[in-house]
C-alpha cells in the first residue's frame, strides 16, 4: 500500500493525470496513449506482485486499460489521485483473477474427489466379497489337515491332482478321495445347494 501512496503522492513528476483522464474522458486517443505510459509501468509492477504469472498479468494489464478507456468518465477527482484510482483497479482485476483461479482449482478438486469415491454398489461388493472371504477360510479350517492341503494345493495354488498326489508323496486315489471328502464338507459348511 505504501508504494500507492508514494507514486500518487506529491513527487510523482509527469503530465497531469487528472487532465489526461479528462480528456479521455472525451474520447481522445493522445490522451490516453499519454496516460497509458504514465500508469502502465506502476500498474504491472503491482499486477505481477499479486499474479506472479508474467502472461497473465499483461493480460489483466490490458483488462484495466480497456476499463480505463471505458470509464474514464466516471473518474472523480476530489475521491483521490489518478494513479491511486488506476492502481485499485488494476489490484481488485488481480485479485478477483486469483480467486477465479482458485475456485476452478478447487472444483476440479472436488469433482476428482467425486469420482474417486467408490459408488455404493462398490462398498457393498466389497464388504460381501470380504464376508465370503472369511466365511471360506473358516470353512478351510473345519477340514482335517490332510483335506486342507489337498485343496488348497488344488484350488489356490493351480496343481492338478496328480501334482498335488507328488507333492504329498500319496497315491493318486487317496488325494482323490481326500478331495471328494474335504470339498464335500466345504460345500455343506458354506451351505451351497441347501
Amino acid at each position: 500500500m505504501s508504494a500507492v501512496v508514494y507514486l500518487a503522492g506529491p513527487r510523482y513528476r509527469g503530465p497531469d493525470l487528472k487532465e489526461l483522464v479528462a480528456r479521455t474522458a472525451l474520447g481522445d486517443q493522445e490522451a490516453f496513449s499519454r496516460l497509458y505510459d504514465a500508469v502502465a509501468g506502476p500498474m504491472l509492477g503491482l499486477v505481477r506482485r499479486v499474479l506472479r504469472d508474467p502472461a497473465q498479468s499483461e493480460e489483466v494489464a490490458q483488462e484495466v486499460m480497456f476499463e480505463l478507456w471505458r470509464t474514464a468518465a466516471r473518474y472523480e477527482p476530489e475521491r483521490g489521485e489518478v494513479m491511486a484510482w488506476v492502481l485499485t483497479m488494476a489490484h481488485r482485476r488481480a485479485v478477483d483473477r486469483v480467486r477465479t483461479a482458485q475456485a476452478a482449482a478447487d472444483r476440479e478438486q472436488k469433482v476428482a474427489a467425486r469420482s474417486h469415491a467408490p459408488a455404493f454398489d462398490e462398498v457393498a461388493e466389497q464388504v460381501e466379497g470380504r464376508l465370503e472371504r472369511e466365511q471360506v477360510r473358516r470353512c478351510l479350517e473345519s477340514l482335517t489337515r490332510l483335506q486342507r492341503e489337498s485343496v488348497t494345493l488344488a484350488y489356490y495354488r493351480g496343481y492338478t491332482y496328480p501334482e498335488v498326489a507328488e507333492v504329498l508323496g500319496t497315491p493318486l486315489g487317496t488325494v482323490k478321495t481326500r478331495m471328494r471328502d474335504g470339498l464335500i464338507r466345504l460345500r455343506d459348511c458354506l451351505g451351497v445347494g441347501s
